[in-house]
């Protein structure tokens, strides 16, 4: 067996080959995956021999040269005269491809042509030095020589030297080599986080940044993955630099100061958040995010309020900084921005760290290893979208400062607790794969609670109080005092020992902290502590007659339990002061209270009661109705976990009350699920498909394709072509005889005739044209073989599209939510799909070619003996942030026709 050695040699040839057979333009689909399978059997096989993945070495000698290189020979005068001459017309091809580029009426044949010889001119260098081309930056020459006196790759910003292009380096899920990124973006929106991103990290802008009127957006093409977000590239460049530290934080509170900002900023920049979202943001008295340096927090809050006024005006102090430090002066001479050169003594003058409450993860008081956060339910429903983000903030700063999750159910009504919401509860939280570290019930503590309210009663700071219900709330608001206010001690213990026999007299009473009835806070105007309820409780049986209020159970039960940090929402900050005076009151140790926005979402219910209502009166499936906003519905219409944690996080530490629109969340979703979803066909039969014969096509056959254009680790699947194929009935409308439609993962197809029958179209005839690559121009069709063999037979689907439940965004407090349901929020289409289909299992997410993504609600299943009819495959339309119920295919369809009438 070949060891690690010889194995990467091969690799390295292979590597070569590989992209030989990219740049040769005539090179077939099915010999550059030839080549590449056997690259990645190649790398396989290295890991098996050596226990680790296959990587190009460092520095300027490469892997491939091994052995072989450090013995041979120099390369002669004459090969390097050669280098730099071709390097030299490369320059100049390189020129004038850009300017075709930039020229919108340059013809595509003549770009093409010219893109074509530089490649050459690319190939043929490397025939002449034996090595890529590569731009003049750096440490490296334009003719391929090393500069010996320039040994860094990113050499120390302030130096009087030529910096190096941004790279990005390996990581543990990227074993591809370094490489040069190139940022393109439009002249008339520069990407500026990415330049200043530069600028600070000491890389070089020249040829990093591509802008041309061209382009409609800034994005970087990273191995098939576009990065289109300007402050998302600027982490990237960041990550990728010598000193990351320094701009993305060297410590865990400066990283969440740096993270809290940016994530507001990518949003901001994405249309996600409104500019004014930056208001909390404070910043250190040096004048930058961080107290002593400026980081990749200042550059992304820069870049924004370089765009909004708003924002520059609340922020001209750090505008004005910015615009003084030296290190960020190429990248505003990039932007065209005057600068004073000036050093700034902010920069370099450090103070003392200032405590900045509220910040995102950064939690007053917390210590590494030390953090208990807990999430406490009331066990009597499912858990929707706003539980969740209660319950991910708190496993997120349990994993952020290594330290616990109590997960306590809050049992103090015996009226609504349920066992079986319990279980309900604990499925939930396994589906977004949060595990406490900690499980308990406010249950558990009855006894001692029992013990404190008595206490209070004893020492005359708590009453029972009978007063009638409505009565009590009035006076609350008139700040009128109970009758009972001042009862003396003993009458108060009479009435709570009735309230603990759960009497007749028992059930009229209550038992209210004696505050300040005149506090402007109304939850310190005397709240109820304890409740008399004959219920029997889930735990505890008939035990207690008389259980304790979710305000009275907090303070008490955080306390003991350890608690350091109290999450909670902004609607409870008015009972903070509660909080605390009951923990005064009864000597406890004080959590810290940090607050959160509550989510609240368009178009939709959060109220358990509402929910119920909806399943009970069944307007929807159950509990997992992919039209409620519970974990189960939204996770079974195709919701990820990674999609949900990066919505909520990217909130930050936002105390602003919106109600969120749901394209936001599945947007989130999309940027986890399309690089890995396996692509396949499906062809509507709603509306009568269509049947193309291909003249000139082979015999039915098999063929390879990848499952995903953009990610070879999904693999590949068989498809079958031949004479005949399946179309949908909407696209075949669009063919014209004459025109070149191209099929995809089959090539192009000239339309040689198009029978109709009214508006509809009955047949098609064509002819195969793969020599033609040019698919620039011509329209898009996904296509099913019909082939007459029991293996290459189509199966049957139905596609369900989920409208949203409620009409309106958001209802009035006024307003009567029912007028507001929406009754056909429910749509089917049913489809035949590529044989392969038939494989997937009940929640596998996929992407239909030209239709959208779906998750596999219900597998198929084909005729047996105990069914005389095939079961087809379910799947649910998973939204993408960019369109509602109309699948991609409709607008495709509305696309090409505004092409057709623009002809």
């Amino acid at each position: 067996m070949a060891n690690g050695e010889e194995i990467a040699e091969q690799i390295v040839k292979q590597g070569d080959e590989v992209r030989r057979l990219k740049a040769d333009k005539s090179t077939s689909e099915s010999a550059k995956k030839e080549a590449i399978d056997k690259l990645l059997k190649l790398k396989l096989a290295y890991k098996e021999a050596t226990g680790k993945d296959y990587a190009p070495a460092g520095g300027q000698q490469q892997q491939q040269q091994g052995k072989k290189k450090a013995e041979a020979p120099p390369s002669n005068q004459k090969s390097g005269d050669k280098g730099e001459a071709i390097a030299e017309q490369i320059v100049k091809q390189g020129d004038e491809v850009r300017r075709l580029k930039a020229d919108k009426n340059t013809p595509a044949d003549v770009t093409k042509a010219a893109i074509d010889k530089l490649l050459k001119l690319k190939l043929e260098y490397k025939e002449a030095t034996g090595k890529d081309y590569a731009p003049a930056t750096g440490g490296q020459q334009q003719g391929g020589k090393q500069d010996k006196k320039k040994t860094e790759t990113a050499p120390h910003p302030e130096k009087k030297e030529e910096k190096a292009p941004v790279q990005v380096e390996k990581t543990a899920v990227d074993s591809s080599p370094s490489r040069q990124l190139t940022i393109h973006a439009s002249k008339s929106s520069p990407p500026v986080a990415s330049a200043l991103a530069l600028s600070l990290a000491g890389f070089s802008l020249n040829g990093a940044i591509q802008l041309n009127d061209a382009n409609k957006e800034t994005f970087l093409n990273l191995d098939g993955v576009a990065i289109s977000n300007d402050v998302a590239i600027a982490r990237l460049i960041s990550q990728s630099a010598r000193n990351a530290t320094d701009f993305l934080g060297k410590n865990i509170v400066e990283r969440a100061k740096i993270e809290e900002v940016v994530s507001l900023c990518e949003l901001i920049s994405e249309g996600f958040l409104s500019p004014d979202a930056l208001s909390d943001v404070k910043l250190e008295p040096s004048g930058f995010v961080l107290t002593n340096r400026i980081s990749l927090a200042d550059i992304a809050l820069w870049s924004v309020a370089h765009k909004h006024q708003q924002v520059k005006q609340r922020f001209s102090a750090h505008y004005n900084t910015l615009l003084s430090v030296p290190r960020l002066s190429e990248g505003f001479a990039f932007l065209g921005m005057e600068t004073n050169n000036k050093t700034n003594s902010n920069e370099k003058g450090a103070k003392k760290q200032t405590k900045d409450e509220g910040k995102f993860v950064e939690l007053p008081g917390a210590e590494k290893g030390k953090v208990i956060v807990r999430f406490p339910p009331e066990a009597s429903g499912y858990l929707h979208i706003g539980h969740a983000k209660a319950a991910l903030l708190n496993q997120y700063y349990q994993q952020t400062f290594e330290g616990k999750l109590v997960m306590r159910f809050d049992d103090t009504n015996p009226a609504k607790e349920n066992s079986h919401f319990e279980e309900v509860i604990k499925e939930d939280l396994k589906m977004l794969n949060i595990k406490p570290d900690i499980w308990s019930h406010s249950s558990d503590h009855f006894e001692l609670m029992l013990q404190f309210c008595e206490k209070l009663l004893k020492e005359g700071k708590a009453y029972c109080d009978d007063t009638e219900t409505e009565t009590m709330r009035k006076e609350r608001e008139e700040r009128v005092e109970s009758k009972n206010r001042n009862n003396d001690p003993a009458k108060n213990l009479a009435m709570w020992e009735e309230m603990k026999k759960g009497s007749e007299r028992g059930q009229q009473c209550c038992v209210r902290l004696k505050i300040d009835m005149q506090s402007n806070n109304g939850a310190m105007r005397d709240p109820t502590i304890y409740r008399c309820k004959p219920e029997e409780h889930v735990r505890t049986g008939t035990k207690y007659k008389v259980y304790p209020t979710y305000d009275f159970t907090c303070p008490i039960v955080d306390s003991v339990e350890g608690v350091t940090h109290t999450l909670r929402t902004t609607e409870y900050h008015a009972r903070d002061e509660q909080f605390y005076f009951i923990a005064d009151a009864l000597g406890l140790r004080k959590p810290h209270i940090w607050e959160y926005s509550r989510l609240n979402m368009t178009n939709t219910v959060m109220s358990k009661r509402k929910l119920t209502w909806f399943v009970d009166e069944g307007h929807v499936e159950g509990w997992d109705d992919p039209r409620l906003p519970t974990v189960r519905g939204v996770m079974r219409r195709g919701l990820t976990v990674e999609g949900l944690k990066q919505f909520i996080l990217a909130q930050g530490g936002s105390r602003s009350v919106i109600s969120m629109e749901w394209d936001k969340i599945w947007a989130f979703n999309k940027k986890i699920i399309d690089p890995v979803a396996p692509r396949y066909t499906a062809v509507e039969t709603t509306s009568e498909p269509v049947t193309v014969t291909v003249e000139n096509a082979p015999a039915d056959e098999q063929a390879d394709v990848c499952l995903h254009p953009k990610n070879p680790d999904a693999g590949t699947k068989k498809i079958w072509r031949g004479r005949k194929l399946l179309v949908d009935q909407a696209d075949a409308t669009l063919f014209k005889e004459g025109d070149t439609v191209t099929f995809v993962n089959w090539g192009n197809i000239d339309i040689v005739k198009v029978d109709r029958k009214g508006d509809q179209v009955t047949g098609v005839t064509a002819k195969l044209n793969l020599e033609n690559k040019d698919y620039k121009n011509t329209m898009k069709v996904s296509w099913i073989g019909e082939v007459a063999k029991e293996e290459a037979k189509t199966i049957p689907l139905v596609a369900a599209y989920y409208d949203h439940i409620i009409t309106k965004a958001v209802i009035g407090k006024d307003e009567d939510w029912k007028e507001f349901i929406n009754y056909d929020s429910v749509h089917y289409k049913k489809m035949v799909g590529e044989p392969v289909l038939a494989n997937l299992k009940k929640g596998d997410i996929i992407q239909l070619l030209r239709k959208g993504f779906f998750i596999v609600d219900a597998e198929y299943k084909k005729k047996s003996e105990f069914s005389d009819s095939e079961t087809p495959l379910l799947l649910i339309f998973i939204p993408d942030g960019s369109q509602d119920i109309a699948t991609k295919n409709d607008r495709d369809k509305k696309t090409a026709e505004k092409k057709q009438k623009g002809k």
